[in-house]
């Protein structure tokens, strides 16, 4: 049969490049970040991402999902997931890349450098990157239970993978997960019903019986767990290991796996617990404390994982309009198209800068500075940069026309993308418990911000029922004080410590630079880096934050000018 046309103008799969070298906004980020960071084997990461040979690893793991088998052929209890040959190459690729616990162990810019690898990686395959982040977010968590971190500490910072069903300890590498929500609660983890019963003590600490449930438990085959659960002393966080240290499996009971709209290739179940044993990390009551601390973590990866997918689709829209050509030119060089091109490229590239700035505040663990800006920029990143991901995603979509939305057996990577867009910002909280967030550290900053004589002031006024004057308390202070003294010269912003003793200037000035609280100012030169444009209004009622979109063809006018 003669052939009926020739097939001409169409724009070839992006492969074969250096996903590195060629993200000119990641390289620009990193020498502001950490200008004497080496860059060697981010580049060799970035040719192993782009490699035509990890690509379809990606596609494998999408096409061929995970499977569950609850039950052997003569009816007795498995509980394991399988996953197809090139899940497990991908997992291998993202651990010897050193995305997971590694950077714990120490080095200069670790998690800089890991949050540049993670956005690299995300390129190729995001979903089997939930295990490797929460492998990042627990392994500090498990320094809380000195005998545990001694033990798996040095397996979760390895370079190595190994995903046999075997016990953690018999393991060169281990990866970890979290256990948090349950059907009833979701986001509010303070209403879990899952119970811990004291069951003695071994080398591990303190063990306990686990009965309960939880409604989403993802890679269900990661090594061990730190879960929620109501102790004696209040909700607190536990060690679940998948095989306990005699080698029998843990009574983890595996009851499904989610049917999700992406995040194909990763494991995520419902679980319940009949007795599972664990053991206590850190003190009974503190299990809020210790999961907000992870899930800054997370959070980070969150933020991190939805830039690099808005670098992808900018990169395949840019490679497909460079081919194919429409009304007498390539579709780059139409007007509209590249009005709509460089709005992309200017989201995708103040996303990586915030993301990156917010990275670099891992690396300065003792520094006060850092770590408010760490708080203060984990709520804004996660909700403005992963809630404007599903929106990019259709809009670089729209450049690849009906090519984008197909699919083909794994191979139409923009569809992929697309139905990935959403889950970063429903994740680790969606985008009002990230505005709750925010609020909650801007109320907190305000009350560290103040001196002595403020706070008993306010305290005084309070205990009268009369609400506080406002301007006063909101502004900072053009003197120091403390108790209603004058404070010694020099002291710079309000006195604090024993005895009315002046502490040092420089924190009060940095607080007052990082959170201005007074209407229309701004949150620093740090946030204004980042492409990210905060005005803080204030209410009677309460603060809200209002982040301005860098590609609104009608932005919203601020009355105040």
């Amino acid at each position: 049969m003669d052939a009926t046309h020739e097939v001409f103008n169409q724009a070839e799969p992006l492969v074969g490049t250096n996903l590195f070298s060629g993200n000119r906004a990641l390289r620009d980020a990193l020498a502001f970040n950490a200008p004497a960071l080496p860059t060697a084997e981010l580049e060799q990461l970035g040719a192993l991402a782009g490699s035509a040979e990890m690509q379809t690893h990606a596609r494998l793991a999408n096409v061929h999902l995970p499977q569950l088998r609850s039950h052997d052929r003569l009816g007795r209890r498995t509980d394991v997931v399988e996953f197809h040959p090139s899940y497990h190459a991908l997992m291998a690729a993202a651990i010897g890349a050193a995305l997971h616990g590694t950077p714990w162990a120490g080095g200069a810019n670790a998690h800089l450098r890991r949050a540049a690898g993670f956005m690299l990686f995300t390129e190729v395959e995001p979903s089997i990157l939930c295990p490797i982040s929460m492998t990042y977010a627990v392994t500090p968590a498990l320094r809380a239970n000195p005998a545990l971190a001694a033990e798996w500490g040095p397996l979760l910072a390895s370079r190595a993978y190994d995903g046999r069903f075997v016990p953690g300890t018999q393991k060169p590498g281990v990866t970890m997960g979290m256990g948090m929500t349950e059907k009833q609660g979701g986001s509010d983890v303070r209403s879990n019903t899952t119970q811990a019963s004291a069951d003695g003590d071994d080398a591990w600490g303190r063990r306990y019986a686990i009965v309960g449930h939880k409604w989403f438990l993802s890679a269900p085959m990661c090594d061990a767990f730190l879960v929620l659960a109501q102790s004696a002393g209040g909700l607190s966080c536990f060690f679940m290991p998948r095989i306990l240290p005699d080698g029998s499996v843990n009574a983890l009971r595996i009851q499904r796996l989610k049917d999700k709209l992406g995040n194909k290739a990763n494991a995520s179940s419902e679980v319940e617990f009949a007795g599972a044993t664990a053991w206590l990390v850190g003190d009974e009551g503190r299990g809020v404390p210790q999961i907000l601390e992870m899930g800054n973590m997370t959070r980070l990866d969150c933020a991190l994982g939805t830039s690099a997918l808005m670098r992808q689709a900018l990169a395949i829209a840019l490679h497909h309009t460079a081919q194919r050509s429409a009304f007498g030119r390539p579709l780059i060089e139409q007007p509209a198209m590249k009005n709509v091109l460089a709005d992309l490229a200017l989201e995708s590239e103040a996303a990586t800068a915030l993301a990156l700035r917010l990275a670099r505040t891992m690396d300065a663990p003792g520094d006060a500075h850092e770590a408010q800006m760490r708080r203060l920029l984990t709520p804004i990143a996660k909700f403005w940069i992963c809630k404007r991901g599903s929106a990019f995603g259709q809009e670089a979509m729209e450049c690849l026309g009906g090519n984008g939305y197909v699919e083909e057996g794994g191979e139409g990577v923009m569809a992929r993308i697309y139905r990935e867009m959403p889950v970063n910002s429903i994740w680790e909280g969606a985008g009002n418990i990230m505005a709750l967030d925010l609020l909650r550290v801007l109320r907190k900053g305000r009350r560290s911000g103040r001196c002595a004589g403020c706070r008993a002031r306010a305290r005084t006024w309070r205990e009268r029922g009369v609400r506080p004057f406002r301007r006063h308390a909101a502004r900072p202070h053009r003197r120091g004080h403390a108790g209603g003294r004058r404070a010694p010269a020099g002291a710079g912003h309000c006195a604090r410590g024993a005895g009315g003793a002046a502490a040092p200037a420089r924190a009060g000035v940095r607080l007052r630079r990082l959170l201005p609280l007074a209407p229309g100012r701004r949150l620093g030169a740090d946030l204004r880096h980042a492409g990210v444009e905060h005005g803080i209004r204030r209410t009677h009622r309460a603060r809200a934050a209002r982040l301005t979109d860098p590609i609104a063809t009608n932005p919203p006018k601020d009355p105040r000018r």
